[in-house]
C-alpha cells in the first residue's frame, strides 16, 4: 500500500457560503439589538407622539375636499409610518462607526467575509427591526381612530413600500459612515436630509395644499413615492402614477446597496 502525503499546499480550508456568512453577521447584529432593546422601543415614541398630536391638532383638516372626506388621522398615519423607518435608516450608519472605533470592521476585513455578506447582515437586523416598528406605528394608528379599507392585503402593501424606502436610507447612512468614519458627521448630515424629505413630501399634508414650489419638489421626492404608495395601500386605492414610483423606489435601493459595498471596500483600500 502507498502511503499518501498531504502537504500545506493540498490542503484548501472549506469557505462558508454567501448566505451562511449573512446569517452569522446578521445573528450578530440581532443579539447586539436585543441586548440593547430600548433603543428601538423608544424610537417609537417619536411616531406615537406625532400620531396623537398631529391627530389631534390638525383633525379638523379632514372636513377638507382635498382629504377625500376621510379623518386626517387616516390620511396621517401612512406618512408617520414612512417617517419612522426613514428616521430609523438614516441612523443605521451608526453601528458601523462603533465598529470602526472598536476595532470589529478591521477583524470582518482580514477575515475571508464577503463584503456584501456584511453589508447584507447588518441590513437585514434594521429591515427586521423597522418592520416590527412599522406594525406598531399601524397598530397605534388603529388604537388613535385609523382604519385601513385596504385590509390586510393593503397592510402588507404598506409594510414592502416601507421595507424598500428602509433599504434606501440603511444602505445610505452606512455608505456615508464608512466614508466620513465620524458620528458627528453622520448626524448633522442625516438631521439635513431627513427634515425636509418629511416636509417636502406628501407626509402630513396634500400636494394640492403646499406652495406651488414645494409641490414640485414633493413630486420628485422618494418619501412622497414611498408615503402616497403606502397610504394607497392603506386606503385600497392607489395612485395612477404608482408603477413608476415604486419602480423609482427599487431602483434608488439597488443603487443605495451598490453605493454600500463600493463604500465598504473603499474604506478597505484606504487602512
Amino acid at each position: 500500500m502507498t502511503a499518501v502525503t498531504l502537504t500545506p499546499t493540498s490542503i484548501r480550508p472549506v469557505r462558508a457560503g454567501w448566505f451562511t456568512q449573512t446569517g452569522q453577521v446578521l445573528r450578530r447584529w440581532l443579539l447586539s439589538t436585543w441586548r440593547q432593546v430600548w433603543g428601538p422601543v423608544m424610537s417609537l415614541v417619536q411616531p406615537i407622539i406625532w400620531i396623537l398630536l398631529f391627530g389631534a391638532v390638525f383633525s379638523s383638516l379632514g372636513a377638507l375636499p382635498q382629504f377625500g372626506g376621510e379623518g386626517y388621522i387616516d390620511y396621517l398615519v401612512p406618512g408617520i409610518l414612512m417617517m419612522t423607518v426613514l428616521y430609523s435608516g438614516a441612523w443605521a450608519g451608526t453601528g458601523f462607526i462603533d465598529d470602526i472605533n472598536s476595532g470589529v470592521m478591521d477583524q470582518y476585513l482580514t477575515s475571508p467575509l464577503s463584503r456584501t455578506a456584511i453589508i447584507s447582515g447588518q441590513l437585514a437586523q434594521q429591515l427586521i427591526v423597522n418592520l416590527a416598528q412599522s406594525v406598531v406605528v399601524l397598530g397605534i394608528g388603529w388604537l388613535a381612530g385609523a382604519r385601513y379599507p385596504g385590509g390586510i392585503g393593503g397592510m402588507l402593501v404598506a409594510l414592502v413600500v416601507a421595507t424598500i424606502l428602509a433599504t434606501i436610507f440603511c444602505c445610505s447612512s452606512s455608505a456615508v459612515a464608512l466614508t466620513a468614519r465620524s458620528q458627528i458627521a453622520l448626524i448633522s448630515l442625516s438631521q439635513l436630509i431627513v427634515l425636509p424629505a418629511t416636509f417636502l413630501s406628501t407626509a402630513m399634508m396634500p400636494a394640492d395644499l403646499m406652495p406651488d414650489w414645494v409641490q414640485n419638489v414633493s413630486r420628485w421626492n422618494p418619501m412622497t413615492w414611498a408615503v402616497e404608495l403606502g397610504r394607497g395601500g392603506l386606503t385600497g386605492t392607489y395612485p395612477e402614477s404608482d408603477w413608476w414610483q415604486a419602480t423609482g423606489l427599487v431602483v434608488l435601493a439597488g443603487l443605495a446597496f451598490f453605493w454600500a459595498v463600493r463604500s465598504i471596500r473603499a474604506y478597505q483600500r484606504s487602512v
